[in-house]
This record gives structure tokens, C-alpha cells and sequence, in this order.
């Protein structure tokens, strides 16, 4: 993974305990080598009774889980009725898959 997420979506678990998803606005290496991105949340989260729109995600603890893709945004449009049919397709299929020897 490159080191420098400026301009890409991510998506992750900030502090281990708040689900996010945004904006990398800014990347930059901190002092001792860490990489450290600042983040234009999707949607506000509220930690520890603050409200934030902005967060600073580390790249070596684990914070974020993924970049995203047209895929993840083409998902996200969709109600959750087409979401349950996208997903009931997907296993349909995979169940159908033959895996023989």
C-alpha cells in the first residue's frame, strides 16, 4: 500500500471502538516514520462525547481497514432493499461454484 492515501476513501475503526468512512485530505510522515492521514469524515462521529468531522488515522495501528473503490460508492447508492438483493445474488452464486477435485 502506498504511504501517501491523499484524494482516496478509506474506511475503518477509529480507536478501535467508532466505524468511519472519508476523505484523506492529508498524508504525512511523522517524526520516527510513522505515516499519519488526515481524514474529512463522511459522516460525523461522536467520540467520547465530541462531535468530529476531522480525524487523524495512523497507518500502523490498524485504525483503517480499507481504501475504497467505485464499487463501495455504486454499493452505498443503492437502497437497502437492492443492497439485500446485491448480497442474496452473491451467495446464490456462491453456492453455485463447483470447486471439484
Amino acid at each position: 500500500m502506498d504511504w501517501n492515501l491523499e484524494g482516496k476513501r478509506i474506511n475503518g475503526i477509529y480507536l478501535g471502538l467508532f466505524p468511519f468512512k472519508g476523505m484523506v485530505m492529508e498524508s504525512r510522515v511523522k517524526y520516527g516514520g510513522q505515516v499519519q492521514h488526515t481524514v474529512a469524515l463522511d459522516e460525523t462521529i461522536k467520540v467520547f462525547g465530541e462531535v468530529r468531522e476531522y480525524i487523524l488515522v495512523d497507518t500502523g495501528t490498524g485504525e483503517i481497514n480499507r481504501i475504497l473503490d467505485e464499487q463501495d460508492d455504486l454499493f452505498d447508492s443503492m437502497t437497502p432493499a437492492e443492497q439485500e438483493a446485491f448480497l442474496y445474488g452473491y451467495e446464490m452464486a456462491k453456492e453455485d461454484t463447483y470447486y471439484g477435485a
